[in-house]
C-alpha cells in the first residue's frame, strides 16, 4: 500500500524515479559534484534556487527604483498666457500612467520570467523545439499571479476597509487582453496549426502587446468609438497617502518616495512606495512665471551645475558601495533578543553578496534612471540564466519533469515581484487600480512578450536554417494547463464582480468575507497546480 501511495505521488509531480545507482552526469561549477548523492545534491541545487530568488528580489528593487525616476520624468514647456502675454512655465509628465503600469510596472514584474523564457529560447536555438522551461514558467507565473496574489491583497486592506477600482473601463480592457492572451495562446497549439508556431503566429504574438497598448491609451484618454463609455469614480485628493510622501532636504517641497521592495538601508523595512507614478503632485500643469535668468542662463553657471551633480553622482555611488559592505547596528528596543539580533546579522551577511555586486549598477538618478534600468535587466537576465541551469539539474537528479519545476517552483519565485507590488498597493493605495492592473498587465505581457518574443527568436531561425515550422516541446500538456487556467480563472473574476456588486469594492471589505475569499483564490490555485501535474504525468 506504501508503495502505491509513493508511486501516486511520483506520477502527481512527474517524477521518473532515479534509482541510487544512477548518477547525473550534468553539474554546476565541478565536475566533483556527480560523486555526490542525489539527495544532497537536490538539497544543494535546491538551496541555490531559492538563494538566486533572494538575489532576483533585490536587484529587482534597485529595477524598480530607476523604473520609478523613468516614470518620474517631466519635460518643461514653455506658453503664453494669452491674457499678459508672458512667458510661463509648465512642468508636464512625459509618461501616461496607463502606458506605464502595462509597459514599466508589468514589464518590470514579469522581468525574471521573461527572461528566463528568452534565455530558454536561445538555449534551444538549432534544436528545432521550443523549450517547455519558458512557457511553463509563464504560464505558471499567471496562475500565481491571478490566484495568490489576488489572495494575498483581498486581505491585506484594514477591517472594514474596501478599496474598489476608480477606473473600471481601464481595467475591462486589460482585463479583455489578458483573457484573450491565453484563448490565442490555445488556438495556435491546438487549433491554427497544432503543435507547432509558425512565424507569422509569432510575429502576431508580439503585435498584439502593440494593441493592447493602443487600446489601454484610447480607454485612459476616452477616444470615441476605441473606448468604453465608462465614466471614472473621482479619486481622492490624495492619491497616494501622505505618509508614503518624503520631504527631501532642500527640495523645499514633497517628493514622492520611490522604489519597491527596496532594503531601507536605515530600518531595513522591505516596503517603499512605487506607485508615487500615481501621485497628485506634478500630473498636472503647475504654471509658474519665467525669470529672465532661466531663459539665458550663462554657459559658466551650466558647467558649475554639471561638475555639482556629477561630484554628487560619485557621492551615491560611493555610499552604495559602504552600504553593501557595512553591517547594521543591531541595537534597537524592539531587538533586545539575542536570538533576533544573531539572525538579523545572518540575515545581512547572506544578503551581503548580492548587496556588493549589485552596488555597480549606477545611482537611481543618472541620465533620469535610464543608465540603472538597463544595468538591472542585465543583472536580471545573469541571474535568470542560473536559474535555468539549477532548475536542469534538479531535473536531471530528482527525475522530475521541468515543465512541473517551471509552473510551480519557478513560476512562483520569480513572481515574488508581481506580489510584492501588488500588496504594497493594496495596502498604501487609495484605490485597487494598480494592484490589480499589475495583475491583469503582468498576464498579459506574460504571452505577448514572454513567450512571443522568445517563439519570434526560435522561428525566426528555424525558417532561415531549416524552413520549417517551431515544434512545442510538451504542446499537450501545456495545452492542458492554458484550460485549466481560463476556467479557473473565469471563477476569480467572477468572484471579485461579485464582491463589487455587493460590498461595492473588489478588495477589503468584513474580515470574514475576506479570509473566505482568499481561501477560495488559493483553493482555485491548488486546482491548477494538481491537475496540470496529472495531465503532465499521464495521469489523466
Amino acid at each position: 500500500m506504501a508503495s502505491k501511495h509513493k508511486h501516486l505521488t511520483e506520477s502527481i509531480l512527474g517524477i521518473s524515479p532515479i534509482s541510487s545507482h544512477e548518477i547525473c552526469e550534468s553539474y554546476l561549477l565541478f565536475h566533483g559534484e556527480t560523486v555526490l548523492g542525489n539527495g544532497l545534491r537536490t538539497f544543494l541545487y535546491v538551496l541555490g534556487l531559492a538563494y538566486c530568488f533572494i538575489g532576483l528580489s533585490a536587484i529587482t528593487a534597485r529595477f524598480f527604483r530607476s523604473m520609478e525616476n523613468v516614470v518620474k520624468q517631466t519635460r518643461k514647456v514653455v506658453v503664453i498666457d494669452p491674457h499678459t502675454n508672458e512667458p510661463l512655465i509648465t512642468h508636464k509628465k512625459v509618461w501616461n500612467y496607463t502606458i506605464a503600469d502595462i509597459t514599466l510596472l508589468a514589464f518590470g514584474t514579469s522581468f525574471p520570467q521573461i527572461s528566463l523564457a528568452t534565455i530558454d529560447a536561445f538555449r534551444n536555438l538549432g534544436q528545432r523545439y521550443a523549450g517547455g522551461l519558458g512557457p511553463g514558467t509563464l504560464v505558471g507565473s499567471a496562475a500565481f499571479d491571478l490566484f495568490p496574489i489576488h489572495a494575498v491583497c483581498v486581505v491585506v486592506p484594514k477591517a472594514g476597509q474596501l478599496k474598489k477600482i476608480s477606473d473600471i473601463g481601464v481595467w475591462l480592457v486589460e482585463l479583455f487582453w489578458s483573457f484573450w492572451a491565453y484563448i490565442w495562446l490555445y488556438i495556435i497549439l491546438e487549433i491554427w496549426t497544432p503543435n507547432v508556431v509558425t512565424l507569422w503566429e509569432a510575429l502576431l504574438t508580439v503585435f498584439q502587446f502593440g494593441l493592447l497598448l493602443l487600446h489601454a491609451y484610447a480607454q485612459d484618454k476616452r477616444w470615441p468609438y476605441l473606448s468604453l463609455p465608462l465614466e471614472r469614480t473621482v479619486r481622492p485628493k490624495e492619491w497616494v497617502p501622505e505618509e508614503s510622501m518624503l520631504l527631501k532636504p532642500g527640495d523645499g517641497e514633497y517628493q514622492e518616495c520611490s522604489g519597491i521592495l527596496q532594503v531601507d538601508e536605515e530600518h531595513d523595512q522591505s516596503i517603499v512606495d512605487i506607485f508615487s507614478i500615481h501621485s497628485k503632485m506634478n500630473a498636472g500643469p503647475a504654471y509658474q512665471n519665467v525669470p529672465d535668468s532661466d531663459l539665458t542662463e550663462p554657459s559658466n553657471q551650466t558647467s558649475g551645475k554639471k561638475i555639482v551633480e556629477n561630484f554628487l553622482v560619485l557621492s551615491a555611488w560611493r555610499q552604495q558601495f559602504l552600504d553593501a559592505v557595512m553591517l547594521k547596528s543591531t541595537e534597537s528596543k524592539k531587538m533586545n533578543n539575542l536570538f533576533l539580533q544573531m539572525a538579523r546579522i545572518f540575515w545581512h551577511a547572506t544578503l551581503a553578496p548580492w548587496r556588493i555586486l549589485f552596488a555597480f549598477v549606477p545611482p537611481y538618478h543618472v541620465a533620469h534612471g535610464w543608465v540603472a534600468f538597463i544595468c538591472s535587466l542585465i543583472f536580471i537576465s545573469g541571474i535568470a540564466y542560473i536559474v535555468t541551469q539549477i532548475t536542469d539539474l534538479i531535473s536531471c537528479v530528482t527525475g522530475i519533469d521541468a515543465y512541473v519545476i517551471a509552473f510551480t517552483a519557478l513560476a512562483g519565485g520569480t513572481s515574488w515581484p508581481d506580489l510584492v507590488a501588488s500588496k504594497i498597493a493594496a495596502e498604501r493605495q487609495t484605490t485597487a487600480d494598480s494592484a490589480i492592473a499589475n495583475i491583469t498587465c503582468s498576464n498579459s505581457v506574460n504571452i505577448y512578450v514572454g513567450i512571443g518574443v522568445p517563439w519570434l527568436i526560435n522561428t525566426a531561425y528555424n525558417f532561415v536554417a531549416y524552413r520549417e515550422p517551431l515544434q512545442i516541446q510538451n504542446a499537450a500538456g501545456l495545452s492542458f494547463s492554458l484550460l485549466i487556467f481560463f476556467i479557473t480563472s473565469i471563477g476569480c473574476i467572477s468572484v471579485l464582480v461579485f464582491r463589487r456588486l455587493t460590498l461595492g469594492a473588489e478588495l477589503g471589505g468584513p474580515r470574514l468575507w475576506a479570509w473566505v475569499t482568499c481561501i477560495y483564490f488559493m483553493f482555485l490555485w491548488i486546482i491548477f497546480i494538481v491537475l496540470s501535474s496529472l495531465r503532465v504525468s499521464g495521469i489523466i
